[in-house]
């Protein structure tokens, strides 16, 4: 059974990565010129494909490691210097320049079809950033239980995602380009913050794996 500061920590990085109040005026580029029913049919759509990327990689990312010889240490260094970069990237803007970038590029190739897809629910919610830190989170949860509550903190993490989404209008209104901007650069910090401690753990497992071999 997962403590509740693990618990608290789980959703808070995976919460900062998925980035549901940058993620929702993206969405609306990617379905501009949809009716609402549309809308919400993709938004659906792309939510569940992303919980079943993501909650395949919860369950047996870390068994791939092993078959590839990467011990839990090192992923946790590799991840958490992934994590850091996202963090730079939202901190100076530089991420939702991507998103967008991506967006973009989808509306112009494939003419707004299984957006919900691509790049909807990959690379855009089941991204890099988001894959890499589910296998890290269930590196440190890794009991049939805590697994159990991995997938919980991922459902609720994407049903939040899911609820900015329908209401990405709304919420871009309200944000407005002075808001967003704020709220993506605390959220950069925090997952910087995260991203650090992600990789002392590993720097501390790493190096107890190597005494004790």
């Amino acid at each position: 059974m997962a403590s509740v500061d693990q618990l608290i920590n789980a959703f808070t990085t995976l919460l900062v990565t998925i980035d549901p109040p940058g993620l929702a005026p993206v969405f609306l580029g990617l379905t501009a010129g949809m009716s609402r029913p549309q809308r919400q049919q993709v938004a659906v759509r792309g939510t569940i494909i992303a919980f079943v990327i993501l909650a395949a990689f919860a369950l047996f990312g870390a068994s791939v490691l092993g078959v590839l010889g990467i011990s839990i240490g090192a992923f946790r260094i590799a991840g958490g210097l992934l994590l850091f970069w996202i963090s730079f990237e939202m901190v100076f803007e530089k991420r939702q320049e991507r998103k967008e970038k991506t967006s973009a590029a989808a509306i112009t190739t494939d003419h707004i079809q299984n957006i919900s897809v691509f790049p909807l629910a990959i690379p855009l919610i089941a991204g890099p950033g988001a894959i890499s830190a589910t296998i890290l989170l269930s590196g440190t949860l890794a009991t049939t239980v805590e697994q159990l509550q991995l997938l919980i903190v991922i459902a609720g993490n994407l049903l939040l995602l899911l609820a900015a989404l329908l209401i990405a209008d709304r919420l871009d209104r309200f944000l407005g380009v002075t808001g967003r901007a704020i709220l993506t650069r605390l959220l950069g910090v925090v997952l910087a913050a995260l991203a650090v401690q992600f990789v002392v753990d590993g720097v501390h497992l790493a190096f107890a794996g190597h005494v004790n071999g």
